[in-house]
């Protein structure tokens, strides 16, 4: 077992506590969803090392920070990583801008399915286009999140 393992945990609880930091009501709704981003860099990154099950607890724990519908967020991480994981090889050699753009596609689909499934138990947000601004948000977050734990990966030998 590589010495490092514990990069990628860190990294997540990171996202996580990103997730938490208070933003203006204003803002909030286009906060990127930090956790999925990371969840799908390690997923592309390292395949065999990320799996559904981190992302599944990565949802899971997003839900519960975020008051969501228990497994809500966690199915849509589970998703987005199942894909990432099935072309984790065409998209690593996909240039950087081509990247941010289906990671964005991915991200639509999570909050879609978010929204929907908070609309399923009636707890439906009144301005559900808001909450779309996020993905976009997340478009020109990607590259910098992907050079920095790109750097991290590769300074710590994580492999």
């Amino acid at each position: 077992m590589n010495p490092r393992w514990w990069l990628i945990p860190l990294t997540l609880a990171v996202a996580l506590m990103l997730m938490m930091v208070p933003l203006p009501e204003s803002v909030a709704p286009a906060r990127p969803d930090w956790v999925t981003l990371v969840a799908l860099y390690w997923a592309m990154a390292l395949p065999q090392r990320f799996g559904l099950t981190f992302a599944w607890i990565a949802g899971i724990l997003l839900d519960v920070s975020q008051g969501a519908l228990l497994g809500q967020n966690a199915l849509g991480a589970v998703i987005v990583v199942a894909f990432a994981l099935q072309y984790h090889q065409r998209l690593r050699v996909a240039p950087i801008a081509q990247q941010a753009l289906i990671v964005t596609l991915l991200l639509l689909f999570k909050q879609a399915l978010v929204i929907w499934t908070s609309g399923l138990a009636g707890r439906a947000p009144e301005a559900p286009w808001l909450y779309f601004a996020a993905p976009l948000t997340a478009l020109i977050f990607w590259p910098l999140l992907f050079v920095v734990l790109r750097d991290l990966r590769r300074r710590y030998q994580v492999a």
